[in-house]
């Protein structure tokens, strides 16, 4: 027996069974979680080195290459991203979603500890390594500033007005 036939022969049965499936995808949908940002712990652990002095030439060449060699060869790793500054090196390293992060973090000690020998033999301490939340990044900064007011007078506006007017909004927090 052919299956639209089923349905053909038996209207009130089919139109039942259109109806049951509707409010069924109704209430589900009900108890769908809504979110602008859903939470998602991104397996991230960010690398910084100091190096006092040192231009971003040359933490480039001699603090971030050799860091980003190890740091490359950790499996799990989706992305790495760096940045030499001025005395500063950070690399930000995400992982993918099924890597346990303690066992990443590990690894990043293990990948540290050998580039140790790269590394100047001057650099005051050895690069530290932080587990990170990209999503826990503010989504938006505010500057303040007036030509007429001084600083301590804007700081104590900002904090007294502004800031308890903000806190107040919806989804603020």
């Amino acid at each position: 027996m052919n299956p639209s036939r089923l349905f053909i022969l038996r209207p009130v049965a089919t139109t039942l069974l259109m109806v049951a499936i509707l409010l069924s995808g109704i209430i589900a949908y009900r108890f769908l979680p809504i979110s602008a940002l859903p939470e998602v712990d991104y397996p991230t652990i960010q690398v910084v080195t100091l190096y006092p002095g040192a231009s971003p030439d040359i933490m480039t060449s001699s603090v971030t290459a050799p860091l980003e060699n190890q740091l490359g060869q950790i499996p799990g790793l989706n992305e790495m991203s760096s940045t030499s500054s001025g005395g500063a090196s950070v690399i930000t390293l995400q992982f993918s979603l099924q890597v346990d992060l303690d066992v990443a973090e590990q690894e990043v000690q293990a990948a540290i500890n050998t580039a140790q020998s790269l590394l100047p033999k001057d650099l005051p301490n050895q690069p530290v390594y932080s587990k990170v939340n990209p999503a826990d990044a503010p989504i938006l900064t505010l500057a303040v500033m007036s030509p007429d007011m001084p600083l301590p007078k804007i700081q104590d506006l900002v904090d007294t007005r502004l800031a308890q007017k903000i806190s107040q909004i919806s989804g603020v927090g």
